[in-house]
């Protein structure tokens, strides 16, 4: 699926979706940057679990909303490996609250963390690929960003809708490169973001997929391998929705 010695880096790959796909990127013979802000522990005991299970990994602190930090990763990344075969960009924050209640603040630091830091991440990551004249980078959305969420989304959806404009647009750019540029808008899965959500209501929602249940981390991780593989080859500028049929 992927050539020899290839480089991932997953933006907010300890936790949630993003620790699922770093550790499906490596077991399928990535070496896989963990990028991380605050949680360094999960991180490192991601690269325990790849490395422990024969796989090979890294991990770099970098906060995607900071453009200094972010350049110093992928230089970090380009020194120490020399290329870079797949971005995916899963770092992303939930700060729900109705529109009348919402601070600019909190409006900010949504679009801050999902977009910006998408941009950022992709930005530096087509500088290194248009070089190579190969790659993949798959961001992470929501089906939220298509479908419109739920009260108290404004922010959230906003972000997630961005990111999908972005990408497609972004697929234009970099295909005379070679660089593929695709979008996995996941449903409700079991993350810590979605185990905030009350029992109840939890359990609401998962009566309403079609398929009965909520997604696991690992659904998704499987689908981005493939986006970012070589079995993907001909995919460029899609969006993928693995929401179990969605909400009836």
């Amino acid at each position: 699926m992927f050539e020899a010695g290839s480089v991932a880096l997953v933006t907010g790959g300890s936790r949630g979706i993003g620790r699922a796909v770093a550790l499906d990127l490596a077991a399928n013979g990535n070496h896989v940057v963990i990028n991380y802000s605050r949680s360094e522990e999960q991180a490192k005991d991601v690269v325990a679990r790849i490395e422990s299970e024969g796989g090979s990994a890294s991990a770099i602190r970098a906060d995607v909303t900071d453009e200094s930090a972010v350049r110093e990763m992928f230089r970090a990344l380009r020194s120490e490996h020399g290329r870079l075969d797949v971005l995916v960009t899963s770092a992303g924050v939930t700060r729900d609250k109705h529109l009348i209640a919402m601070s600019s603040e909190l409006f900010d630091e949504t679009m801050d963390i999902n977009m910006k830091g998408t941009f950022l991440a992709c930005r530096e990551a087509l500088r290194i690929m248009q070089h190579q004249r190969r790659g993949s980078i798959v961001t992470l959305s929501s089906a939220s960003g298509l479908d419109g969420g739920f009260p108290g989304q404004t922010n959230y959806v906003a972000s997630k809708g961005a990111i999908i404009a972005f990408t497609k647009a972004l697929s234009y750019e970099a295909a005379p490169y070679g660089v593929r540029v695709n979008v996995v808008a996941p449903g409700f899965v079991e993350t810590d973001m979605t185990k905030v959500i009350p029992t109840k209501l939890r359990e609401n929602y998962a009566s309403r997929i079609r398929l009965g249940r909520m997604g696991k981390p690992e659904e998704i991780a499987h689908l981005v391998t493939f986006l970012a593989s070589a079995r993907a080859s001909y995919i460029t500028s899609e969006i993928f929705v693995a929401n179990g049929g969605g909400l009836g």
